[in-house]
């Protein structure tokens, strides 16, 4: 809520500062491309409130997408429904979709329409992991969190179809069946009002109809008005990016790796801020997505296991326990009784990520093990078993000069000067010395 409010008063500014041309006849649009968000709904909403301030003939919104968080297509649905201003909701360009979320949002609109090639429906609610919950054998949801969100998504639905008078009971089987079709099959069942193969079309198909506006009739003219398009805030489509689960996973696993390069070789910099702002662009995604702390904890917990691989010696066994805890964290991180079509991809993202990340600590844990197993090269200890050279007899007290540095040492047998010898203890500043074999 905090987020959407800073959303609507920075929309809010960044309206004030836009000159209206209220005389000239115009059609504002937007597109909303990718998943139904907190973000693309303030985005809607505020396009709603320009047009309606700068006397706008209509708003025209372009749809593509997968769908999206059902408290996000229920904001956007309250503002279409409740505009002062015809809203024409097209699904375009040729390929796109209206699933799920989609469907409710495009049957919301005053006028729906659809490009060739395009299609809709898939409005099942399911989890945020993209799971439909489990069924009987007569295909009934056991789960009773999925059932009740089946429920409100079909009273929803149907709700919104007999407002637009549309087919409300293919309304309801595209929530119980999934079911989606073409734009000439959704024609055909009055899901939709016209097939347009783009907005010129459209606009010329839809000439002289009458839609209720706010309890109104309003007849659209259209053809001829200018369109205006109303490009979607930097901020806010920063943050249309970021809500994307897939994303989110990256962000900080990515953030994680990096503060670990930080950390273990301090002075590096550049892996410390990529470090900080990767967390900071999840910690972001985290506060617009709906997500469950179990899912969370267990992927730290994942990630505590596996760096701990580097200070235990267990063979491996902690690596692997973090690394399937990651995975089952990754599956459940987003999974709450939000209803949502926005979920983690576990073969394409989550597994690649998680094999990666323990790749990585693989390969810094037998780096690690290769640097105990060498020989010390620093340090007095390092000296045990270097040969160098009498410069003052040994009797059983002397000096000795080994690798540049002249050391007083010690030995149970007399050595003569210039002889060799053979470093056999460190003790303090002394050296315990014996003659170097097969030295004279």
């Amino acid at each position: 809520m905090r987020l959407r409010a800073g959303l609507a008063q920075l929309a809010g500014l960044l309206l004030c500062a836009i000159p209206l041309a209220a005389g000239a006849a115009h059609v504002n649009t937007v597109a909303i491309k990718g998943s139904i968000n907190p973000a693309s709904a303030n985005y809607l909403e505020n396009a709603i409130a320009q047009s309606e301030a700068d006397g706008a003939l209509a708003v025209l919104v372009e749809l593509d997408t997968q769908g999206g968080l059902l408290t996000a297509t229920k904001d956007i649905v309250q503002a279409i429904l409740n505009a002062r201003v015809p809203v024409i909701v097209f699904v375009s360009p040729r390929g796109a979709w209206a699933a799920s979320a989609g469907a409710i949002v495009t049957m919301s609109g005053h006028i729906a329409a659809m490009a060739p090639g395009t299609s809709i429906g898939s409005a099942s609610p399911v989890s945020a992991t993209g799971e439909g919950g489990p069924r009987d054998e007569d295909g009934k949801r056991t789960d009773v969190g999925m059932e009740k969100a089946e429920k409100f998504t079909t009273a929803f639905v149907e709700a919104i179809a007999r407002q637009r008078k549309r087919n409300a009971e293919w309304a309801a089987k595209a929530v119980r069946e999934a079911e989606a079709i073409t734009q000439d099959e959704a024609l055909k069942l009055g899901v939709i009002d016209v097939v347009a193969a783009d907005t010129d079309e459209l606009l010329r198909a839809i000439e002289g109809r009458e839609v209720d506006v706010a309890g109104r009739k309003v007849a659209l003219h259209l053809a001829g008005a200018e369109r205006r398009r109303i490009e979607m805030p930097p901020l806010t489509r920063l943050i249309h990016r970021l809500a994307d689960p897939d994303l989110a996973i990256q962000l900080g696993v990515v953030g994680l790796i990096a503060l670990y390069l930080e950390f273990s070789q301090p002075g590096m910099i550049l892996p410390g801020v990529i470090g900080f702002v990767c967390l900071g662009l999840a910690a972001i995604a985290f506060q617009i997505l709906p997500f469950s702390w179990v899912g969370l904890l267990l992927l730290l917990l994942g990630v505590g296991l596996t760096a701990a691989e580097l200070f235990a010696t267990t063979h491996g066994v902690l690596m692997v326990a973090g690394l399937l805890c990651m995975l089952l964290g990754g599956t459940m991180v987003f999974d709450l009784p939000e209803v949502s079509d926005l979920s983690v991809s576990f073969w394409s993202v989550l597994v690649p990520i998680v094999a990666a990340f323990g790749v990585f600590v693989a390969a810094v844990v037998f780096a690690v093990g290769r640097t105990l197993m060498l020989r010390q090269t620093a340090g007095v200890d390092e000296l045990i078993g270097a040969v160098g050279k009498v410069i003052s007899d040994l009797d059983p007290n002397g000096k000795v000069f080994i690798r540049g540095e002249h050391w007083n040492a010690v030995s149970l047998d007399p050595i003569p000067r210039g002889a060799r010898v053979e470093v056999t203890a460190v003790e303090g500043l002394v050296l315990r010395v014996r003659r170097a074999p097969g030295a004279p």
